[in-house]
This record gives C-alpha cells, structure tokens and sequence, in this order.
C-alpha cells in the first residue's frame, strides 16, 4: 500500500472549496486478507489492498457525490469536479450540510482509543493460510461423530480512514481486526446438524482456534438426534449469537433513516415504554473491547455513548448530521459508511444491552421448562421492521429442571418484536463483543408461540 498522509490528501480536497460551497472528502487505504479452507485444502485465498477518496459537494442545497478508487492528484482533482458537476443534477433539499464542529464543540471531546496493531501486517498470508488449515483439523479430530467441516476461514483488516471538510473537520482513524469461524457437520444424511464457532480480536496471536473448534463441534453434536417437539408457548432462552442478530434488527429500526421514512416500529413511539424495566439498550462506540469502536464517526464528530432505551423507555434514535438536521436535533455521531464509495448513512457501531447480573445457568435454572435457541433461519424475511411481525425457524434445546435436555429442531417462533422487548425477563451478565455492530448475551424472553408438529 502507499504511504500517502490521508489526512493531508482529505484536507487538501477540503480547502478547494469555493464561495457558498462545502466540500467533504473522505479518503481510505486497507489491506483485507480472507482464507477459507474445506476437506483441508484451500478453497479460496484474496488478498486485497485498496485506497481511494470520496468527495461530497453541497451547493444551493443540492449535493453531489462521486469517488474514485486512487490517491493520485490529477485523480483526485477530477472526482473534486465530478462532484461539483453532480450537485448541479441535484435535487434540492434544505437539510443538506456537513457536520460544523461549531455545533458539537465542547458538547463531545474525542476518546483516545488503542484500535490498531502494528504486528497484524508482520504475519505471513502464508501463517494465516496455516491457521485455518489448523482450525479445520482441529475440529474434525475433536469428536468422532463429527463427519465434516462445512468451512474453516480466517480473515483480517486493517484500515486507515481521513475525513476533512472545508467548515474545519480533520479526524484521522485507524483499526485492525482479525477472526476465525469454523462450521461443523455431526451426523449422517437427513439427521445432520451443524454448529458454528468463532475467535475475533485485534490481532493474530489473541486469536483462539481451540475454542474455535470446540465450540463448533459442540453445538454441532448436543442437537444429534433432535426432534421436532410439539406446539405449545414457552418461555424462550437465547443464545448470545441469536441475541446478537435481534439486538441488530432493533438497531435498525431505530436508525432516524428508518424512522423518518415511516418504516419503522418505533415511528411516533420517543418517550413511550416500549421494553421490559430490565432492558436499556446502548450504542457505546467508545468502548474500546467492541469490533465497532471509533473515536468519531464517519463525518468527524466525536462518538460518545447514546443512550437508547432506558430502563425500557424509548429514549431517541440514532442521526446523522443529515438526520438531525431534518429531526430539528443533535448528530448523535452515528454516521457509518461501507468506505469511500457512498455518503455517510446512519448506523450503530457498538450496540448493547447493559448486562444484568445472572449467569446463563442461573437463567436456566430461573425457568421449569423453556425453549434454548441455539441458532435461527430467516430471521430477516422472518422479521418486519414496521409492523414487528417476528416468525422465524430454530434449532435448539429443551431446558428441563435447569438443564439443557434433548434437542429441538423445525420449530417456528412467533410473536412481535415489541412483545418480546416487553417480555424480556433476565437479561445475562455475559456481554460478549462480536464482529459487527452489536453484543450478545444470553436472553429469557418470558412467552413466545413454539410452532412444531
């Protein structure tokens, strides 16, 4: 990769503008290596190095946007005018405007976050082909009812971003992040089950592929010979993972995108209870364990944590600049992009339920009986963000006595998104950071419909 100053590049776009005009630039470099390995071969190995810019130009209430994938300075001076040239088509709008640290000047100071591991690009590609490799072996030799591995891959990033804008914005960030998976296959023919495991973190050496293995062997091999249980209510146990997804679709609902388009469950709903007094609900890109951590969001203003639902009361949502803007409200840094190729959108980066103070087997023993979901199908097809509808399949366990018991699977779970923050009894102690922008931790939601046979 070049060694180009991101930051002098970004801000060197950022000064070109002209009277009446405000420019942003947002310039990128990373280095993505991806591995996956089946039968204990490679199936596939990309290493990719990019850089790039995009610019944002916003005249007469008219933006245009345009990105080019090089950090050369003629490149970059025709984006500036491809952008200026694309306001021009532009549909007016009044919200239209960058982020004006005149606005968030001592309402936020910026975090000091430790994101970026220098010997994450000192390992070979050649070592991190030999970890998944090592990680497929290792979970086939874990268990002898283990007939398969769907996959083993291994994957980084390391990525330096530059945002400037001509109202005085200058934020550089830069973060590592690397992880393993692994999916197992227990079983034979119509009776296979699979289980999935997973190690993240910042670098190489913290990766831990024992526990990867493991664990996908386990919950691979704990749903053999699962049945299809019969129709009943019962209350639902879930899995951190499983917790994670839902936490995800919630988060997106409260996005103001969402909101202000009306597709939303939460559309008209700030102030109001709309969770169990158990559930508080944070996006905390300042915590420096989470995947999704950044000292200011993708328009420059500084992350802080935002508050949610507090004690199961609607608190907000999560703006943009553009958002807050139109919401006549406050940025709440919550800016996202997926890199240079687009304008910022609206996302949360570290979202979380703030744990309680039961272990998982304290959940399990909270309840007579219930339903332990270990993993879901269809959650997004399953789930409307408007109405709440939620239906989706799982595979799981039986909790009997405290215990997880036989093994469950072609089951639908039923209810509403809202009925089940309503309903959530005990939420666990177990926060654990995953890739991506939310936490899990296991869940007692107190009454869902089990669709079986």
């Amino acid at each position: 990769m070049s060694d180009v100053d991101l930051l002098a590049v970004a801000r060197s776009v950022a000064g070109a503008a002209g009277a009446g005009e405000q420019i942003e630039a947002y310039a990128v470099r990373s280095r993505d290596v991806d591995v996956k390995v089946f039968d204990g071969d490679v199936e596939a190995l990309a290493v990719a190095e990019i850089e790039g810019v995009g610019v944002r130009v916003i005249s007469g209430q008219r933006q245009g946007y345009a990105w080019a994938g090089s950090l050369d300075p003629d490149v970059i001076a025709d984006t500036v005018a491809d952008a200026r040239d694309n306001a021009g088509f532009g549909s007016p709008d009044e919200f239209y405007g960058l982020a004006d640290p005149a606005t968030f000047a001592g309402r936020w100071e910026p975090v000091s976050l430790d994101l970026w591991r220098d010997d994450l690009l000192d390992v070979s590609t050649a070592d991190k082909v030999a970890l998944a490799i090592d990680l497929d072996a290792r979970a086939r030799a874990w268990d002898r009812r283990v007939r398969g591995i769907e996959s083993a891959t291994y994957g980084d990033a390391a990525v330096e971003s530059a945002v400037a804008t001509s109202l005085g914005v200058e934020v550089a960030n830069r973060r590592t992040m690397c992880s393993c998976s692994a999916y197992a296959m227990a079983g034979e023919g119509v009776d296979t089950r699979t289980g999935s495991g997973f190690s993240a973190a910042r670098t190489f050496a913290e990766l831990d592929v024992e526990r990867t293995a493991r664990d996908a062997v386990e919950r691979a091999v704990r749903l053999l010979g699962a049945r299809q249980p019969s129709s009943q209510r019962l209350p639902v146990i879930l899995d951190p993972l499983v917790t994670r997804s839902i936490v995800s679709l919630i988060g997106g609902a409260l996005s103001a995108e969402a909101i202000q388009r009306g597709r939303s469950l939460f559309v008209g709903r700030e102030g109001e209870t709309v969770a169990s007094a158990g559930v508080t609900l944070l996006d905390d890109p300042t915590i420096e364990a989470s995947f999704g951590a950044a000292s200011h969001d993708a328009e420059g203003v500084p992350t802080h944590q935002v508050a949610l639902i507090e004690a199961g009361r609607l608190l907000g949502m999560l703006h943009n600049t553009y958002t807050a803007r139109r919401g006549e409200s406050f940025t709440t840094a919550s800016a996202m992009r997926g890199g240079f190729k687009s304008p910022p959108g609206v996302g949360a980066r570290a979202l979380h339920l703030v744990p309680g103070t039961m272990s998982p087997e304290e959940i399990l023993a909270s309840v007579p009986e219930a339903l332990y979901v270990q993993s879901v199908s269809g959650l997004h097809s399953g789930t409307n963000p408007v109405s709440g509808d939620f239906s989706v399949g799982v595979d799981g366990l039986m909790v009997r006595n405290g215990e997880l018991a036989e093994p469950v699977r072609e089951i639908t779970i039923a209810s509403t998104l809202q009925r089940m923050l309503a309903d959530v009894v005990h939420v666990g102690a177990d926060l654990e950071w995953l890739p991506g922008g939310a936490a899990g931790m296991t869940v007692l939601i107190g009454d869902m419909s089990i669709a079986g046979a």
